[in-house]
């Protein structure tokens, strides 16, 4: 704005128009993932059977209003928040809402909530909340408040403050030597304004969305979809990973994981028992209906083997299961023989089981508890034929083993999480589970489990305690939602970079809340409405692969940063010194504002450059202590080699001002943009990592458009004049000693300072070695 009210419209046009490139680009790529999620919303909008006026009718569930009475059966989401009227062996999964991945019983006068699923049995409710007054809606108000910035925001505003100083400083002072030196106030005010401009990396918001557009096309070709294009670089910095349990680290699903006989043995004939001692419905087609243990029995056979082996046995009578009986008992005849087979919670199981079958029964259970499983008892014993058969005859039996169920890792977990500990990210699972399950499975996939703490631990610590706790334990349990956003706060304030990847209702606060959360396809709404980053496919490999990407991205940022800062800190500098002993100006505003733009567009393809591999091996985040380091370092060897060339305009070619200003617009506008082959990589440059072809071709092409300049037809125009062709000569001298002698200080740099990118022990040789 001030160059547009100081007559300087081209330039202050080129300003607006690349800002309003940033923001467009960012908008067109956020707004279309959005409406990628309004059509996945869509394409699962959910519907409920009510009873009004005495019939039953389907309804979308948007349309409940309280005290509609509900119809639940097996595979139904519930609709709203329902006082359940009652309940025919009804179990639900509120895994959504608390993480616990096995099914909750559930009776008449408690309660079922808005997005959990019926998992067995049937029942009916009143509908008593809706909508945000319903407890997923009380999780989703909490996502009303402000989102903090994320760290790569954070790192970001950092570094504008630190060119804001910087800026602010060098106009200040060459506005105030020109003055002093008597020239007009107008131009030195220009020529000031030039210099603020020239030094700040005018292209860099267009270079970071450029560079997140191009990296989410490519994560949503790998099945990651990118919400806010800011999350990408912060899944890159990201060094800490909250994670839940369930479909993450495991498959989301129980399946039966062993059969043991009473002395801790295999017992392979275990299964067909509890097959036969199942309450499982046939539909047309022979696909089962029943509750989720009985499931998965039947899911451990083949499907044919299962419906064959439920055949051979004719069911004589069944004593179902109750949730005061905690057990069911079927008698079945075979080959003329009755036998009763009970199956159930273990204590219920033992007690009607003989002391002689179950010597070394405690033991074993006590095994299978420790390891965090969950199990069923199995028992039997030979009955004679009789009309009925009831409770009385559920005594002396003979204890067959134990059915162990569990929710068994993922076939990738163990190599995604070995992928990510590589990549130096650390991970904490944050579950509604129980603790001992989720540390066999941490144990499973090879996570080490540092130290455990309960939701109920959590209670009254101040937040130093809380932060002292975080960074020593590995699993946090039975946690409700404010504690698991509380924990990424925690996190947080031990300066690391905060994932979080959940799916449920009670993961939304805290994906809010971190510095990029990370949702899945099959979420539930508020969770995706939460994240920043939806993976289409739940799995650590996924995210790994956008982290990776995500790095990418961020070292590409960081390479314009530095070379920009440096190379236009050493132009501004070296017009700062020549401004205090030439009696003209050593470059137009026009000029400078020019340079700055060539350069620029020379880096616009720095989004496609080649990354060296140990740049992605470990999180970064923004340095701004190493940023002014290596601007003070490699700016001066820039100013250097320009005021050589101010020698060399001055004294070899007694040049006059515009003269003065065409040698060394071209020199400038060479030594910084070749320097970029040597800057973007810690090896040996072109010998051991090679540019990307369009940022070879674009460099080398403004290059050559620079010295093109001053024979142009539009060189009266912007002020340059016709350069001698021993000029050239001298430039090509000049160039190649700066590149390699930039190449040897930064060797000498990196050996004594942090590397700005990759990991703190990665070493690659250089040309100094």
């Amino acid at each position: 704005m001030v160059s547009i009210a100081l007559g300087q419209h081209v330039e202050g046009g080129i300003i607006l128009a690349i800002m309003g490139l940033s923001v467009g680009l960012g908008f067109v790529n956020e707004f279309r993932s959005e409406q990628t999620l309004v059509a996945l919303r869509e394409r699962t909008g959910r519907r409920a059977t009510v009873v009004r006026d005495g019939r039953s009718a389907e309804v979308p569930a948007a349309d409940l209003v309280p005290d509609d009475l509900c119809l639940l059966q097996t595979g139904d989401v519930v609709p709203a928040d329902l006082r359940l009227v009652e309940g025919h062996e009804l179990t639900i999964d509120e895994s959504a809402l608390t993480g616990e991945a096995f099914p909750v019983e559930k009776h008449a006068e408690e309660g079922a909530y808005l997005g959990t699923i019926v998992r067995s049995g049937r029942g009916t409710g009143v509908v008593t909340a809706t909508g945000a007054r319903t407890r997923l809606g009380a999780v989703a108000g909490g996502l009303t408040r402000h989102q903090p910035p994320t760290a790569f925001q954070r790192g970001l505003s950092a570094f504008a403050g630190l060119l804001g100083r910087v800026t602010a400083a060098l106009t200040v002072f060459i506005f105030a030597v020109n003055a002093v030196l008597g020239r007009p106030i107008l131009d030195a005010l220009l020529f000031s304004l030039a210099i603020a401009v020239g030094l700040t990396p005018q292209l860099l918001p267009a270079i970071v969305t450029v560079s997140l557009s191009t990296g989410a096309r490519r994560m949503a070709r790998k099945a990651v979809l990118v919400k806010r294009l800011v999350a990408i670089e912060d899944l890159g910095d990201a060094d800490l990973l909250l994670t839940d349990k369930t479909g993450t680290l495991t498959r989301g699903e129980i399946v039966l994981r062993e059969a043991v006989a009473p002395e801790g043995v295999p017992a392979p004939a275990l299964p067909r028992l509890g097959l036969l001692c199942s309450e499982l419905e046939l539909e047309h087609g022979g696909v089962p209906l029943g509750n989720a243990l009985d499931l998965a029995v039947w899911r451990s056979f083949e499907p044919a083997v299962a419906a064959a082996e439920l055949a051979t046995g004719r069911r004589i009578c069944t004593l179902p299961f109750t949730f005061e009986r905690r057990r069911s008992t079927v008698v079945v005849e075979e080959a003329g023989r009755r036998r009763l087979i009970s199956k159930g919670a273990a204590e219920e199981v033992l007690a009607r089981c003989t002391t002689e079958s179950t010597r070394g029964a405690d033991e074993t259970l006590a095994r299978l508890l420790d390891a965090g499983h969950r199990m069923l008892a199995v028992a039997e014993r030979q009955v004679e034929a009789k009309p009925s058969y009831g409770e009385e005859d559920e005594r002396d039996l003979t204890l067959d083993g134990f059915l162990v169920f569990a929710d068994p890792p993922k076939e990738d977990a163990a190599e995604s999480v070995a992928r990510l500990r590589r990549l130096g990210i650390e991970l904490k699972v944050v579950t509604g589970d129980h603790e001992r399950t989720a540390a066999h499975v941490c144990t499973e996939v090879g996570l080490p489990v540092k130290g455990i703490a309960r939701g109920s631990e959590l209670e009254g610590l101040d937040d130093d305690a809380l932060q002292r706790l975080v960074e020593r334990t590995t699993i946090f349990a039975r946690v409700d939602p404010e504690q698991k956003a509380a924990l990424v706060r925690a996190a947080q304030r031990t300066d690391a970079d905060v994932a979080f990847l959940g799916d449920g209702v009670n993961d939304a606060v805290a994906l809010h809340a971190a510095d990029v959360g990370i949702s899945v396809e099959s979420a539930v709404d508020v969770a995706k409405e939460a994240a920043d980053v939806v993976l289409l496919e739940k799995s650590l490999r996924v995210l790994a692969d956008g982290v990776v990407e995500g790095r990418r991205i961020f070292a590409n940022t960081m390479k314009y940063v530095l070379m920009g800062t440096s190379s236009n800190f050493g132009n501004m500098f070296s017009a700062a010194g020549a401004s205090l002993f030439l009696s003209f100006l050593p470059m137009l505003p026009s000029q400078i504002l020019l340079n700055n733009l060539l350069y620029d567009a020379s880096e616009l393809t720095i989004p496609t450059d080649d990354v060296d591999e140990e740049l992605l091996a470990r999180p970064e985040h923004w340095d701004i202590r190493f940023i002014r380091r290596f601007m003070s370092f490699f700016g001066p060897i820039s100013s250097l080699y320009d005021f050589l060339t101010f020698g060399v305009m001055l004294w070899v070619f007694h040049a006059h001002a515009s003269l003065f200003r065409s040698g060394w617009f071209v020199e400038s506008l060479a030594t910084q943009a070749l320097v970029v082959f040597v800057i973007r990589t810690r090896r040996v440059p072109f010998v051991r990592s090679r540019p990307s072809r369009p940022l070879l071709v674009t460099t080398l092409l403004v290059v050559a458009i620079g010295m093109a300049l001053p024979f142009s037809p539009l060189a009266s125009v912007l002020g340059f004049r016709t350069l001698p062709p021993l000029f050239f000569g001298i430039l090509v001298g000049m160039i190649a000693t700066y590149l390699a002698l930039a190449e040897l200080g930064k060797a000498w740099f990196f050996r004594r300072s942090r590397p700005p990118l990759g990991g703190a022990h990665s070493r690659t040789p250089t040309l100094w070695d």
